[in-house]
């Protein structure tokens, strides 16, 4: 058991956090907003932990899916399950005991929360198989992605409100920018072993694709920004998200593998300056 922990932890993902953040930072953002800058710490542990569990939780679920497409994929061939290296069934075990833990840190919160996990586990669980038929698989990604935003405003207020799923439609115009960032890197392998993904629907629009879907996921934020009256310390953080959409277009316009890839792994930044510039609005705001 020890012995395998290493490969346990790269089925996981734990050696890139990489996936933790984009699904972290826009459940920062619905937690800040629903509690108007003072989430309680228990409450911000629970979805931290439970966030970073259930994205391993998916990587598990998704490598078990992808297991005999995987092999024929540079970038993915020696994944655990693809290499041999752990069996199937042990790579649903791990995804079935993170999920358990995950309900559990929930346990102490309303029952709305609850119900809203049950929701979560089947899209993250349904979302692998999506790539053997939804032209783009990327935009039920971004609802798996995002449905920490309905579970965080249900915890705090105990009801969704209209801006929570304005915000979950956000996260899916973003997921869908920085997943066919991604698509592109594998787009080659991916034609030849027939997944479907964004990159290959969106073809030669692929690039204005994804600089739409920042155009909407930040005019989205903007329009939240007006509506809830943030002050200039959330502009700031607005503008430093889109230096970074820019900057990515600088990466991906050639359409060359590791550019993009970079600027997928570049969206953390994107993330993380829009929330630091909620949280800085209201921490000045409470002053």
């Amino acid at each position: 058991m020890f012995a395998r922990l290493p490969l346990y932890l790269r089925l996981i993902r734990m050696d890139k956090p990489i996936g933790s953040l984009l699904l972290l930072w826009p459940t920062l953002n619905a937690l800040w907003i629903a509690s108007n800058g003072h989430p309680s710490p228990s409450l911000l542990a629970i979805f931290v932990v439970g966030t970073i569990l259930m994205r391993s939780a998916g990587c598990a679920i998704n490598d078990y899916a992808d297991r005999d497409f995987d092999r024929y994929v540079k970038r993915t061939e020696s994944r655990p399950i693809t290499s041999g290296k752990i069996r199937a069934w042990e790579a649903l075990a791990i995804a079935a005991g993170l999920s358990i833990v995950s309900f559990l840190l929930i346990l102490p919160l309303n029952g709305l929360t609850k119900g809203l996990s049950v929701v979560a586990l089947f899209v993250a669980g349904s979302y692998p198989f999506t790539k053997r038929f939804f032209a783009i698989p990327q935009a039920y990604l971004g609802i798996a992605f995002g449905f920490g935003i309905p579970m965080a405003f249900a915890a705090v207020q105990n009801h969704v409100p209209a801006i929570a799923w304005i915000m979950l439609a956000a996260n899916v115009f973003w997921s869908v920018a920085y997943d066919t960032e991604y698509a592109m890197v594998d787009r080659d392998d991916d034609i030849k072993i027939g997944i479907r993904t964004s990159a290959l629907t969106f073809g030669r629009f692929d690039v204005a694709a994804i600089m739409l879907c920042y155009a909407v996921t930040l005019g989205i934020y903007a329009s939240l920004g007006i509506v809830l009256h943030f002050g200039w310390l959330f502009w700031a953080g607005w503008a430093g998200a889109v230096g970074c959409a820019l900057y990515h277009y600088t990466l991906i316009r050639d359409r060359e593998r590791m550019p993009c890839f970079k600027a997928f792994l570049h969206n953390n930044w994107l993330g993380g300056v829009l929330f630091v510039g909620i949280a800085a609005h209201y921490a000045v705001a409470g002053l």
